[in-house]
């Protein structure tokens, strides 16, 4: 699964929070084993595609200062794993500039190497915190967000580790567009209920099924990734939801 962005950890373990730092990141920052080339992306291309000034929540990040080309439209992932998800979607969407945000180092390193054998110009990543892109992004800036197999944190004295909170969701609200959607796919029925039973709180977003295929299958444009493929914890789920029109 992807590795959870909820808030900061080393490959030792994971940080306290503090009064300064409530939230906290639960996971490995770096995994055990990590080639020579993949260091060096991590040391030179990265810089280059980085979102900057992120970790600054009271800055604010201009979408269209990251990219290079004339972009149509941003689209941003919580927690792209290895980025098989998110690049697909930036090859096929070759206008749309692509935000990825990964704590995990090894599969931040995983997605820079497909980028730089293919020059792939559309994609700006993140190596922390999901969040602190979030908070800077200005409101209204995202035309699709996506959210595929978080760690579903299943027992319930974990259940405020998951990234679909409402203060999170508050988030989404804030970044997409009126009438735009939110992704989240899992695999695992603990977060699939837990995930209908936050959106249902909700003023701002409707569930866009109509039908069980429009949930238990997934569009032509929401292609499978390794986490599908393995459905380790059951049956994958397709969850869509539109950002309703803000009334003000």
């Amino acid at each position: 699964m992807s590795s959870d962005p909820s808030s900061p950890s080393s490959s030792t373990g994971a940080k306290s929070a503090t009064p300064e730092n409530p939230q906290r990141l639960y996971g490995r920052r770096k995994g055990p084993t990590m080639s020579q080339r993949q260091e060096q992306l991590l040391e030179t291309l990265l810089p280059k595609i980085r979102v900057p000034a992120a970790k600054e929540m009271d800055e604010t990040i201009n979408p269209a200062d990251l990219f290079s080309k004339e972009i149509t439209d941003y689209w941003f992932e919580v927690g792209f794993g290895k980025g098989e998800h998110l690049y697909w979607q930036a090859e096929h969407f070759p206008t749309t500039g692509m935000i990825g945000c990964e704590f995990y180092l090894n599969g931040v390193a995983s997605l820079l190497g497909k980028i730089d054998e293919n020059t792939r110009d559309n994609i700006r990543l993140y190596e922390g915190d999901a969040r602190h892109v979030m908070k800077a992004l200005p409101e209204a800036s995202i035309g699709r967000a996506f959210l595929l197999h978080p760690d579903p944190w299943p027992k319930n004295r974990h259940a405020k580790r998951r990234f679909v909170s409402q203060e999170n969701l508050d988030l989404f609200a804030r970044l997409l567009k009126d009438n735009c959607e939110l992704r989240i796919g899992t695999d695992h029925p603990v977060y699939a209920r837990w995930t209908m039973l936050q959106m249902s709180l909700r003023d701002d977003f409707v569930w866009m099924a109509e039908g069980p295929d429009d949930w238990r299958k997934s569009p032509a444009d929401w292609p499978e990734t390794r986490y599908e493929q393995k459905a380790k914890d059951g049956i994958p789920v397709y969850l869509r939801f539109k950002r309703l029109a803000r009334t003000k």
